[in-house]
């Protein structure tokens, strides 16, 4: 598995309607995308959820590196390139992907959380406890599903949990957006 998110900052008097509008009308191109586990069409949105920016910040999780590539190279993520310009995607190993007792019920919240891994510790007790953590939040009322991965290159722990409402309070660090659109894909 592969996680990857990309972040494009709009100007902060954007109108996220076009957002919407955009994500109704392409969102379900990518329903049933083989190699694909599923696609969080996420925002954040100026003033709502604490967010200071208005922002498009979609999370995928791929079960196959050869349709990640596909879809890198495709038209999909070219129209999103041409119209916005090519975002920098941040990628991370797969640790762990578990479904919620929610699972069968349409997300509408995402939250994210990174940090990194501490120099000069153990690295695979760190990783451990942040699964234990994943497994903690996945059993939570409301969690559709929650996933773990790993960028080595920075030494830097993401979590990514979709929740079908959102919850208050939240750890410091936590990025919360709307899920405007959830597509799972096929495995090959």
């Amino acid at each position: 598995m592969h996680a990857l998110q990309y972040e494009i900052t709009l100007p902060a008097d954007y109108e996220m309607d076009v957002i919407r509008r955009r994500v109704r009308s392409k969102g379900h191109l990518l329903d049933g995308w083989p190699g694909l586990g599923l696609k969080a069409f996420a925002i954040r949105e100026r003033g709502k959820d604490g967010s200071t920016v208005n922002q498009y910040a979609p999370f995928y999780l791929w079960t196959d590196h050869e349709a990640l590539t596909g879809f890198l190279r495709g038209p999909g993520f070219q129209g999103l390139s041409d119209d916005f310009g090519r975002p920098a995607v941040r990628n991370w190993h797969g640790l762990a992907h578990e479904h919620g007792p929610a699972h069968g019920e349409t997300p509408r919240v995402a939250e994210r959380l990174m940090r990194a891994v501490p120099e000069g510790g153990d690295t695979a007790t760190t990783i451990d406890l942040a699964l234990d953590e994943l497994r903690a939040v996945v059993r939570e009322p409301g969690v559709h599903s929650a996933a773990l991965g790993l960028d080595p290159h920075r030494w830097e722990l993401v979590r990514f949990v979709l929740r079908i409402l959102g919850v208050p309070g939240g750890s410091e660090g936590e990025q919360r957006y709307e899920v405007l659109h959830l597509s799972q894909g096929t495995t090959r």
